[in-house]
């Protein structure tokens, strides 16, 4: 029963935010930092969750419920007299649109307890008896740990001694909203064809027309236009405001749509060709077939 299942993940996201809090409490040194370690903490909290349901998809909420909360501490803790409060609140509430839009994405199409997504079966088997490593290391401890650095400029923002607000800090909200649509259109559009496609049919409409993974550049859209938010406070925090989402475009370009790709080569026959015609990434105009 979905009901009872999501009552079970919301119950183990509870416990995880209570050691998450634990951790902070008893760091309370330097807000970056402590919110690594306790962000380390609570990956490792959901990891027990995940192995005692034997399902490693209780990770997957990770993503989007904790970027939020940690802009939140970050808002509240900031002690910096020099704190933009209309760019910090801007940056505030677009986090939490872009949290609450795919964490709703998520409950709403999510099939139950019974479900774990398709690409951690195989690298959990394929590491054998080192499974539960492979299993906290690859599924649980990346994802965070690529996540946390591309959270950096939220602290910029709402937290540092900043530059004031100019026209750049409507470029980057301009981008970070347009990402939450692109997000929210293509998942409706990809929800929407799930439901009625027929054996071996290809998504060729709406956005995805133009993109083979709008999804994914909507994804990353977001954390750049964060990125941006982050330099225009505090232009010389460029060194560790960047590469958060330089790893993040990294791993959707070398990790997670050529292994989609594959995988999708090897259940449509016809996947190969539509790859030859139809952008992997950037949204833009689709090659004509000959």
């Amino acid at each position: 029963m979905k009901l009872k299942g999501l009552l079970h993940v919301t119950f183990a996201y509870l416990v995880t935010l209570g050691v998450a809090w634990a951790t902070l409490q008893a760091l309370g040194q330097s807000p970056i930092w402590d919110m690594f370690w306790a962000d380390i903490a609570a990956t490792i909290a959901i990891f027990v969750f995940s192995r005692l349901y034997k399902n490693s998809s209780f990770y997957d909420a990770y993503w989007s419920v904790i970027p939020p909360l940690i802009a939140l501490f970050w808002i509240f803790e900031a002690t910096a007299s020099g704190v933009d409060a209309t760019r910090a609140w801007l940056v505030l509430v677009l986090v939490w649109l872009w949290g609450m839009r795919l964490t709703a994405n998520w409950a709403t199409f999510w099939p139950g307890l019974e479900h774990e997504d398709w690409r951690y079966g195989p690298i959990k088997a394929n590491a054998g008896k080192w499974n539960a490593l492979a299993d906290f290391s690859a599924i649980h401890l990346f994802p965070t740990v690529i996540v946390f650095p591309a959270c950096l400029p939220i602290y910029t923002a709402v937290a540092m001694d900043a530059q004031p607000l100019n026209w750049l800090d409507y470029v980057a909200a301009a981008a970070t909203a347009i990402a939450i649509l692109i997000e929210l259109v293509s998942d409706i559009q990809l929800h929407r064809f799930i439901n009625k496609r027929k054996e071996g049919e290809i998504m060729k409409t709406g956005l995805w027309a133009y993109s083979r993974h709008p999804n994914y550049f909507g994804e990353w859209l977001f954390w750049a236009g964060l990125a941006l938010f982050g330099v225009v406070a505090v232009p010389e925090a460029w060194w560790w405001v960047l590469p958060g989402a330089i790893a993040m475009l990294a791993m959707f370009l070398l990790a997670s749509i050529p292994m989609i790709d594959k995988r999708s080569m090897e259940r449509r026959p016809a996947y190969a060709e539509h790859m030859s015609e139809v952008s992997g990434f950037v949204p833009w105009f689709p090659k004509k077939s000959h």
